[in-house]
This record gives C-alpha cells, sequence and structure tokens, in this order.
C-alpha cells in the first residue's frame, strides 16, 4: 500500500514539474528531471506511464502517464487539482 502511496505521488510531482519539448515538428513530449526513489520510477516504468534511460538524467511521460496524472490531481489534491495542466 504504502509503495504504491509513493509511486502514485511520484507520478503526479514528475507531471507537476515536467516541461514540456518539441522533438519533431509538431510532435510535444513532457519530460522531467528524475530525482526520486529508483525502484518508484522503475515501477513507473514498468506501468507504462514514463520511459526512461539509465544514462539520462530525465524522463519522459507517456499519454497514459500524463492522464493517469492528471486523475492523481483530483485524488489527492480535491478541487485544488481540477484544470492542473502541469504548466
Amino acid at each position: 500500500m504504502q509503495d504504491q502511496v509513493i509511486d502514485e505521488l511520484t507520478l503526479l510531482l514528475l507531471y507537476l514539474t515536467s516541461w514540456e519539448e518539441q522533438v519533431f515538428g509538431d510532435v510535444t513530449i513532457y519530460r522531467a528531471w528524475k530525482g526520486f526513489r529508483f525502484e518508484a520510477l522503475d515501477a513507473l516504468e514498468e506501468a507504462g506511464y514514463i520511459d526512461q534511460s539509465r544514462r539520462a538524467k530525465s524522463v519522459t511521460l507517456t499519454a497514459a502517464g500524463i492522464e493517469h496524472a492528471r486523475a492523481l490531481a483530483t485524488k489527492y489534491l480535491g478541487n485544488a487539482g481540477e484544470g492542473v495542466d502541469g504548466r
């Protein structure tokens, strides 16, 4: 249970601190620094919420990760989480 909460809050924090990058013309990705527990980052990658490279200092949020993070904003922040878009 505690690990699940840590994973959820890690994803939410990754989302809230992420920035947009234009990679190929009109393709935009959300990237965030990975200063969190490696176990949580690995669990989020296994769930398909982030992509990471062992050499990079940042992670990329997947479409599923962004969608789940927005739901977590409402879950953990209540009304304050409505409309949270990470920017």
